[in-house]
């Protein structure tokens, strides 16, 4: 059988399984799972076999990183300089022809990208998220399940956008925020700040 669709998954978590059932909707066989866990080593993850910490995951591969935090996910990537990454989408996702998505994003079911929207490298379009026109979404960023952000919204790198988060359109979003479950932006927010509530206020922020 040819391996053309064959891919290899970094990380054995829960974000994993519904990466690797996202990748199977998508028609990839996942050929192998690598965690850095010792307790995962050897262990079955939707029936896919753990094979070895990550450092042993070969360069000539294809390959997702199944790893649900930003800050990992970048230092994941930055690792394997030969990797194909995968850009994978749901077949229940719909994602306007217009969009660009960046090497190694995941877009799940029931998301929503719509016209002339700029998807990252290694992002993350979670359960039911949408995207509406015009967006910008930076590398490494994840937008949670039921998260939406309206039109012409300019998100940066490494951008958490919690369960149920709403941005209203035209905001920017400097990197590595975090905006808390359920919380709406309504006003531009600085990189490296954590927002939470209705709307969204700023509490302590990120230096590094």
């Amino acid at each position: 059988m040819s391996d053309v669709k064959s891919v290899s998954v970094i990380g054995a978590g829960g974000h994993a399984k519904v990466v690797i059932s996202t990748l199977r909707a998508a028609g990839y066989t996942v050929k192998a799972v690598f965690d850095d866990d010792p307790g995962k080593l050897g262990t079955i993850l939707s029936g896919v076999m753990v094979q070895g910490p990550i450092a042993e995951f070969p360069g000539d591969r294809r390959g997702v990183i199944a790893v649900g935090d930003n800050d990992n996910r970048e230092i994941i990537s930055r690792l394997f300089k030969t990797v194909e990454w995968v850009t994978v989408v749901h077949p229940q996702a719909s994602v306007d022809p217009s969009v660009k998505l960046g090497p190694g994003t995941v877009v799940f079911a029931g998301s929503v990208i719509q016209a002339d929207s700029v998807i990252g490298s290694h992002v993350i379009i979670n359960t039911g998220a949408t995207v509406d026109h015009d967006c910008v979404i930076g590398d490494y960023s994840h937008v949670a399940p039921g998260a939406h952000l309206a039109g012409g919204n300019l998100v940066g790198k490494a951008v958490l956008l919690g369960i149920g988060s709403v941005v209203v359109p035209g905001r920017q979003i400097g990197d590595r925020a975090v905006i808390g479950a359920g919380g709406v932006v309504l006003k531009d927010l600085a990189a490296g700040v954590t927002a939470f509530g209705v709307p969204a206020t700023p509490g302590k922020t990120r230096t590094d």
